[in-house]
């Protein structure tokens, strides 16, 4: 029988709506009568600008950002912005320090690219200092208590990811800087795997990023949210296309920008303020992340490993009791429809990602094949 319903649990690129790459399919080749593909259009033209301001205004209005914060749109994806974010801030303070946070991979990479550009301070992790130094990654349950972090108050700002991908963990809150000491320290928060899938105060930051391709749009286009009054403090080294001044001077087209992601990206933030907004959404998400750790949990044949407080919403990781299973269960789900579950290779077992486009219907599918296949292997 062909499988003719598919979910796809992908980390990145993900899932995106249905009506978002409905409405791209009806629009590829003419978009809005104007004789052209947006694939097509120059980004100078009147046609791509309008896409562009309205997919700018509309991500402004999800995340309700203020006027004195500039909405960027560039390229490089959070890998890039490891080296962009202390190339523009890092001098914003004499001493050129920064503090940083490591509590998973992405984290970790950050923390070490960062190292190029100044002196950059380990504030708190859940590793030993040999894991951090290794290439390896060995996978983390836990999230060091923000009362424990230990701040420089002559960092420029304070680094961390709000949600690492491949352990599945989750800084569900902010901290309070003047609390730890640092009440002159920017907050920087990389919050790519869970940006637009719940309420988030952007004023309590100075800076936040994400790569697009898992709540905001398609690979290729990464936002950047800064505050206006931390532009142009960029090093003398800093490439031009990579200073935050430049790009908001330029109203992201420093350069060429990737057009079509931001096209997607667009429809996306109008697919979210239809569905009624990041507070309707959020809920969704608590909905779909607590049926499918309640199956994990209720379970002795899977297990998750992250300690219940920092559990992601974003990105689920498990396994099976018996590993000798699991190229079986990865098959038979591909065979129901269940796509992409394989876990990352530093952790193994699974992981099923539940973004914002993955609907109950989705992870209520997945949790059924999940009960089914311990009922006939367990």
């Amino acid at each position: 029988m062909t499988q003719d319903i598919f979910w796809n649990f992908s980390a990145g690129p993900s899932v995106l709506p249905k009506a978002v790459l409905q409405q791209a399919a009806e629009e590829m080749i003419n978009w809005h009568s104007s004789g052209q593909s947006v694939m097509e259009m120059s980004h100078r033209g009147a046609e791509f600008v309008q896409i562009y301001e309205q997919a700018a205004a509309d991500l402004r209005t999800l995340i309700q950002a203020p006027e004195d914060y500039e909405v960027l749109f560039m390229q490089g994806g959070a890998t890039a912005q490891n080296a962009v974010v202390p190339l523009n801030l890092i001098a914003l303070k004499d001493a050129h320090k920064a503090d940083y946070v490591v509590t998973g991979n992405w984290s970790k990479k950050s923390y070490h690219e960062a190292q190029r550009y100044g002196q950059i301070h380990l504030a708190a992790s859940n590793m030993t200092e040999q894991v951090i130094d290794e290439h390896h990654y060995a996978p983390a349950t836990w999230i060091p208590e923000f009362e424990t972090w230990q701040l420089d108050p002559e960092a420029s700002y304070l680094h961390f990811c709000s949600n690492e991908t491949i352990g599945g963990l989750e800084i569900a809150t902010l901290p309070d800087l003047d609390a730890l000491g640092a009440p002159s320290t920017e907050l920087v928060v990389d919050v790519s795997s869970h940006f637009l899938s719940r309420q988030f105060d952007v004023q309590k930051c100075g800076l936040l990023y994400a790569g697009a391709q898992k709540n905001a749009g398609p690979a290729g286009v990464t936002i950047v949210v800064v505050r206006k009054d931390l532009l142009g403090k960029a090093a003398d080294i800093c490439p031009s296309a990579f200073n935050y001044a430049n790009v908001a001077q330029a109203h992201s087209s420093f350069n060429t920008p990737p057009t079509y992601a931001i096209y997607i990206a667009g429809l996306v933030y109008r697919w979210l303020l239809n569905e009624g907004g990041i507070a309707v959404i959020e809920q969704r998400n608590k909905r779909k992340a607590e049926l499918l750790y309640q199956t994990i949990d209720a379970s002795d044949f899977y297990h998750n490993p992250v300690q219940r407080r920092y559990r992601s919403r974003m990105n689920v990781p498990f396994t099976l009791a018996d590993e000798s299973l699991n190229e079986a269960f990865l098959k038979q789900a591909k065979q129901a429809g269940l796509l992409n579950l394989k876990g990352h290779k530093s952790v193994g077992g699974m992981r099923a990602s539940i973004y914002n486009a993955m609907p109950l219907e989705g992870v209520q599918a997945l949790v059924d094949f999940m009960q089914e296949f311990e009922r006939r292997h367990g």
